[in-house]
């Protein structure tokens, strides 16, 4: 009898990875709580995170939530490279980079 897989999965922290702290250099990291502030916590974790960062978020937020985040947000609020990599990660329409940075939050 093999007991590990008969054991449930620990559950994911909801404590925001410490690795992710340079992330929120305008923020109070401790006071940023991975619920309310989820829209943020995706943003940065999705434009900047590694691997490990990115699966904790997976694993707390589940793709459904983060593929609709970006489908609704990520043109604006990603760097437009990370944008394509998580349409195509994330099998969503592409959509084109505005011609101005007006209607966009990183300009690039």
């Amino acid at each position: 009898m093999h007991l590990p897989d008969l054991m449930p999965t620990p559950p994911v922290s909801c404590q925001i990875p410490a690795s992710t702290a340079p992330f929120f250099q305008e923020y109070r990291f401790n006071d940023l709580d991975a619920e309310k502030d989820s829209s943020l916590v995706m943003e940065r974790i999705l434009a900047l995170g590694n691997r490990e960062e990115l699966g904790w978020l997976f694993h707390f937020y589940g793709r459904e939530k983060i593929k609709a985040w970006v489908g609704e947000n990520g043109l604006r609020r990603l760097p437009y490279r990370r944008y394509n990599l998580w349409c195509v990660l994330l099998g969503l329409p592409r959509q084109d980079k505005p011609k101005t940075g007006v209607d966009r939050a990183w300009p690039y």
